[in-house]
């Protein structure tokens, strides 16, 4: 039933709703020009006349309002497909973002038709100020935080902070790809493909890492530890080395190796290198780039040592007193 009066409200055929429409022009053109007058005498008395305190509307009348108002949502039909096909060839917004601002153009005509509407049947508009400030506070109150998302994707439609396939990062740890924005939520999928969906407003009050904001390259860092035996110097040549003949390593910036530590055990270095494309992952290359570091410190006799602890036993002077005795 709800199918069918949308399809009556906004007709999806094209020529059946052109068809529609200047049917009904047609009709409203002959009642505006006196065609109709017998049916008026039949249907405008007070026999057939609806009374409702100091509002009163003949069955003539209700014809008449009822072809304009259909009229008025054919045509609202007619503007909202003309702009959503319009707002479709934008590809500056994403297709989330398009079908986001189709919506709310939606809303706002489709309001502004039934205001037209309820003008035309005789309604006071006035008279619903006081019920639609009481509606309005309610609905603040009540749908506060849907409110709030809807209006933070407006936000975030306007600011493109987030875009589709944007890597992101969230305050909670969640890290994953942006795959779809509506009115609410964002969808995000990690890469051990959870949906996550978060509320809109999350983007806009807390932190959040956008790893491909203005470009899709990323760092890697980890630390070397070296043997206090091994030669220093050499350990370092190795390690920018490794990361230099790795393909996804960048030239620009270079790879860099610091001296950060003397250690208990291990005498440590940072590596930093850059990739170009970071939606790729970081674990491969990172890890590719440790296997031939530790390739290379085989061939050339460059130790990774393991914490190690000196253990000293101190006899008690009691067992050293019974010793004695013996």
């Amino acid at each position: 039933m709800t199918n069918l009066w949308i399809s009556i409200i906004k007709p999806k055929g094209q020529y059946a709703k052109w068809l529609i429409f200047l049917t009904l022009v047609g009709i409203l053109l002959l009642g505006t020009t006196g065609h109709f007058e017998i049916l008026r005498q039949y249907l405008d008395t007070e026999m057939m006349t609806f009374k409702a305190g100091s509002y009163k509307i003949s069955a003539y009348g209700f014809l008449r309002a009822l072809v304009a108002i259909a009229l008025i949502f054919w045509v609202t039909a007619i503007v909202s497909d003309f702009a959503e096909n319009r707002i479709g060839k934008i590809k500056q917004l994403r297709a989330a973002n398009r079908a986001l601002l189709s919506k709310i153009f939606q809303i706002a005509i489709y309001l502004l038709a039934i205001l037209f509407a309820l003008n035309i049947i005789g309604v006071d508009l006035t008279t619903l100020t006081v019920f639609s400030g009481a509606l309005g506070i309610g609905l603040g109150f009540g749908l506060q935080k849907i409110s709030s998302n809807f209006i933070s994707g407006i936000i975030l439609l306007l600011e493109k902070s987030i875009e589709q396939d944007d890597l992101i990062e969230l305050n909670d740890g969640t890290f994953g790809f942006i795959r779809k924005s509506s009115a609410r939520y964002t969808l995000i999928e990690t890469f051990d493909s959870k949906e996550i969906m978060v509320p809109n407003e999350e983007f806009i009050t807390t932190r959040m890492i956008n790893w491909t904001f203005t470009n899709s390259k990323g760092r890697i860092e980890f630390s070397v530890g070296v043997s206090y035996s091994s030669d220093i110097e050499k350990a370092h040549a190795l390690i920018l080395e490794a990361a230099t003949e790795h393909p996804s390593c960048l030239k620009d910036p270079e790879p860099k190796c610091f001296l950060r530590n003397f250690g208990e055990s291990s005498v440590d270095f940072i590596l930093h290198f850059w990739i170009d494309d970071v939606t790729k992952g970081r674990w491969k290359p990172q890890s590719e780039v440790m296997f031939e570091i530790w390739r290379k410190f085989k061939a050339n006799g460059i130790e990774i040592p393991f914490p190690q602890r000196d253990l000293h036993l101190k006899t008690p002077d009691i067992m050293k007193v019974h010793d004695n005795g013996k």
